[in-house]
């Protein structure tokens, strides 16, 4: 049986969709089987970050309505072996998906592929709750800024609330220059926010360049963005790697 993601981050534009994205390519470079399942329903971005936009015939709503079946539904990309896409509706609602609904389609997904990574909407109402509902484990993506930093932690109250226990944070947006003077040091991150570190992901151009040709970082390896992301692909398979030291990358990048 595979493991039900859900990513999330209690406010939006701190990166979650292409953190999401980036981990579920990377997981299938690995050799996984993932789906990346969209539930930000009436604004769906999940596809444009795989570069599956125009592949989209049905979305998740007509799936959970009948109105196709799974293979109709679920768009598998043919560039990346082992990668499929459970897309989101862009003009219907989510209240047209109910939490038992939503868990049974995670549970008949578990019995095909290794991880099923879900993309949560921003914020922490219904749609939130119908994301997180069918997951095991859960990861919130924040940027080191106060804002971002109290939407997650309502968020991670929200998953307590809900039963979910297992949560990991994934520090985005990092700018090393920056960090202890306009912005805090991500060993403050963790004390206000108080869950276990997954991976911290510094903002560099080749990131930016991936985010706007619909390309994933995670395969760049001249990226510190994409090496970042390729550590956390590792953790949650369960493997020990050390959080890089940007500043000392930085330092020495300098230095040389």
């Amino acid at each position: 049986m595979g493991e039900v993601y859900v990513v999330t981050s209690g406010k939006g534009g701190v990166g979650k969709t292409t953190v999401a994205a980036n981990i579920g390519i990377g997981l299938s470079l690995s050799g996984k089987s993932v789906i990346l399942i969209d539930t930000d329903i009436g604004l769906r971005n999940l596809d444009i970050a795989v570069g599956l936009e125009n592949e989209i015939v049905y979305d998740i709503v007509d799936l959970i309505n009948g109105d196709c079946d799974l293979k109709q539904a679920v768009v598998v990309n043919k560039n990346q072996k082992g990668l499929a896409i459970l897309p989101a509706a862009q003009t219907k609602s989510c209240e047209d998906i109910t939490k038992e609904k939503m868990i049974k389609l995670c549970e008949d997904l578990k019995s095909i592929f290794d991880y099923v990574i879900i993309d949560c909407p921003a914020g922490v109402d219904y749609g939130f709750e119908i994301a997180c509902a069918p997951a095991d484990k859960a990861i919130v993506v924040t940027t080191p800024d106060l804002s971002a930093m109290r939407d997650a932690d309502r968020a991670i109250e929200r998953l307590y609330e809900f039963g979910k226990d297992d949560i990991k944070l994934v520090v985005n947006k990092i700018y090393p220059k920056l960090m202890g003077k306009e912005l805090p040091y991500v060993d403050e991150v963790l004390d206000y926010l108080r869950v276990n570190l997954l991976g911290v992901i510094p903002e560099d151009l080749k990131l930016v360049t991936a985010n706007v040709k619909s390309k994933s970082v995670v395969t760049n390896e001249k990226s510190l963005s994409g090496e970042a992301l390729r550590n956390i692909v590792k953790r949650i398979q369960g493997e020990h790697i050390p959080v890089i030291d940007f500043d000392n990358k930085r330092k020495m990048k300098k230095f040389l």
